[in-house]
């Protein structure tokens, strides 16, 4: 699967990013499946509060053959701090799907969370959690919950580029039970924060 990225900053706290998804089928050929849309704001800097705080919300559209609800939103509040070389991040994710098989589930908690620490100014090592607990009006049972666990490895090589790499694994039977995920960025403009 891959999936292109561009945000655009428009103040220090926020942005809009546009998400364009694609995956190769049987064949290798290349097929279409979705584009995003995922404006963030986020509280300033001169707030100084004892924690980053924002949120980002994406709403979107995925082609009914590559996943089961073709319209959906997700409120995804990000709360993160750095102590020292430790950084920590917790995702309370909100989804919701307007048309497909999860329409009627209402609002899905789906937490996300992350750990890692600053080896070198360039190197950062951690672990990503992801998970999909289900409608707030009945979770699913823990092993139909698809519960990952990611190694990553963040590089900060210079102020224009970074590299996310990272083996996911599968904690449950309810989802894909090995992943490798790469994400390339390149700033463009402005300067790195």
């Amino acid at each position: 699967h891959e999936t292109i990225e561009i945000t655009h900053g428009f103040t220090p706290c926020f942005e809009i990013g546009f998400y364009q998804y694609t995956t190769r089928n049987e064949g290798m050929a290349p097929a279409y499946v979705g584009n995003h849309i995922r404006p963030r704001i986020s509280l300033p800097e001169k707030y100084k509060w004892p924690v980053g705080l924002s949120i980002s919300t994406e709403f979107g559209y995925q082609e009914a053959k590559y996943a089961p609800d073709q319209w959906t939103l997700e409120i995804r509040p990000i709360i993160d701090k750095t102590i020292s070389k430790l950084f920590i991040a917790i995702n309370p994710v909100l989804d919701y799907s307007f048309k497909g098989s999860d329409h009627n589930q209402g609002l899905v908690f789906s937490p996300n969370a992350k750990i890692s620490y600053a080896f070198t100014k360039v190197v950062h090592a951690g672990v990503e959690y992801y998970n999909s607990m289900g409608p707030f009006s009945s979770f699913a049972p823990l092993n139909r919950q698809p519960h990952q666990l990611a190694i990553a490895f963040d590089f900060d090589f210079s102020p224009e580029w970074e590299l996310n790499i990272g083996y996911v694994r599968g904690l449950t039977a309810a989802v894909e039970q090995e992943i490798f995920k790469v994400i390339i960025g390149r700033r463009i403009g402005g300067k790195k924060k």
